[in-house]
């Protein structure tokens, strides 16, 4: 398993547009992908999992993956908040 802590730099969080980038990095991987904010952990690849963690601009995200491209999976999810969703 590959955990990585990231924190989010987006003025309006990750609402519903960068979320769906985010929804479809993560479905680009076949590792279980899950994030972790305040002790409560989604799975990465359900739009609705990852905006009821009501992420915004700030906040510290956990992400983790498992399976055999997990460190693909974390590096590129970690990367695309990074670039601030290509916003």
């Amino acid at each position: 398993m590959v955990k990585q802590e990231v924190v989010l730099k987006n003025e309006v969080g990750l609402h519903a547009r960068p979320a769906t980038f985010f929804i479809q990095e993560a479905n680009r991987h076949r590792a279980s992908i899950w994030v972790e904010k305040n002790e409560r952990r989604v799975n990465a690849k359900s739009l609705l999992g990852v905006l009821s963690l009501g992420i915004g601009d700030g906040d510290s995200v956990l992400i983790s993956a498992e399976g055999d491209d997990e460190e693909e999976a974390v590096s590129a999810l970690v990367a695309l908040i990074e670039r601030n969703f290509c916003e």
